[in-house]
């Protein structure tokens, strides 16, 4: 090739590169958010109150994004398997996870564990779910008040079994409240999961089962369970004759609350656009509707509100459990 065909192709080359150029102080537009499909980390296994509710969620927030959103269900650890991952995820929005607190707080607040992570370590987004807590016994059971596991428990310590779901749940802390207040002690037996509890009660190995209120609807809906109070402000919509701890004289307000988080740094623009996205499910009457037909309360927090709400919650586990 000759000198001047050598210059006039290099001078194409040039040209050519230099229309890829962005003119300085322009720029580029970036793609917008949501690209591509979308985990959601449910850090328990499959069939669960927090699977049932994020698999709902998940459902539904696909619709509003556009995208696929796929649950993952990574138990383990007493959560922190799937918390582990979100907190090491990249920021970028496409991995969220459940947030279920208190049980979350233990992982990292109980010293035995030596974890390196915080709440700082995530971006809490919005509550979705307020679970509240709740006693029950089998239909045959003597006890057919709060009151009556009470004196129970007091008037034999140590005797009377109650089952829970994990140290440092809101079950276990349910449980820890109400013998504060009450000054009894029971036999607390921590299960791997509220399925496992109730097969034991049913079973009649244990005497009180301590869970939320979705996990035990069914059965108070098909009378196998009898619900002795539900620890909220007020009477709960899905067992509308059941009486409240308060109102039997126990001052007991306990519930789990599950919510969306991010990994830390998410940004801002992407948490914004997550969190409208999340408030228009929630508020929905349809999504409300399902929830309802599940025995799951739905309660909007969001934003900076609802990490305030997380570490006011963080602050009364770490007291009660004195970590």
């Amino acid at each position: 090739m000759s000198l001047p065909d050598m210059i006039g192709r290099a001078a194409l080359v040039t040209a050519a590169a230099l229309s890829f150029v962005v003119p300085a102080g322009v720029v580029p537009a970036a793609a917008e958010y949501p690209e591509r499909n979308i985990v959601l980390i449910v850090p328990y296994g499959a069939g669960g109150g927090t699977d049932i509710g994020a698999r709902m969620l998940a459902t539904d927030l696909e619709k509003v994004l556009g995208k696929p959103v796929t649950v993952e269900n990574r138990s383990g650890g007493g959560g922190w398997v799937g918390w582990g991952a979100l907190a090491q995820a990249r920021p970028d929005g496409y991995m969220l996870g459940l947030l279920n607190a208190p049980s979350f707080y233990t992982g990292y607040l109980d010293p035995q564990y030596k974890r390196t992570e915080t709440l700082d370590s995530f971006t809490p987004l919005v509550n979705h779910v307020l679970d509240y807590n709740a006693w029950s016994v089998r239909v045959d059971s003597p006890y057919r008040s709060v009151k009556d596991v009470i004196e129970a428990a007091r008037a034999a310590p140590d005797k009377l079994t109650i089952a829970t779901y994990g140290v440092g749940s809101d079950d276990h802390l349910a449980v820890l409240s109400n013998q504060a207040e009450s000054k009894v002690r029971f036999v607390t037996v921590h299960y791997r999961s509220t399925a496992e509890a109730k097969t034991q009660l049913m079973g009649g190995h244990i005497e009180v089962l301590s869970s939320n209120v979705s996990e035990i609807i069914e059965e108070a809906r098909a009378g196998t369970l009898r619900v002795l109070g539900v620890m909220a402000p007020q009477r709960s919509q899905f067992h509308p004759d059941v009486p409240t701890f308060r109102e039997q004289g126990f001052d007991q307000d306990w519930s789990v609350s599950r919510g969306i988080a991010g990994p830390a740094g998410l940004p801002p623009d992407v948490a914004a656009k997550l969190t409208r996205a999340l408030e228009q499910v929630i508020t929905s009457k349809e999504h409300q509707q399902k929830a309802e037909s599940l025995g799951l309360l739905v309660h909007l927090v969001k934003g900076d509100e609802y990490r305030a709400f997380l570490k006011a919650n963080e602050t009364a586990t770490r007291k009660l459990m004195g970590w």
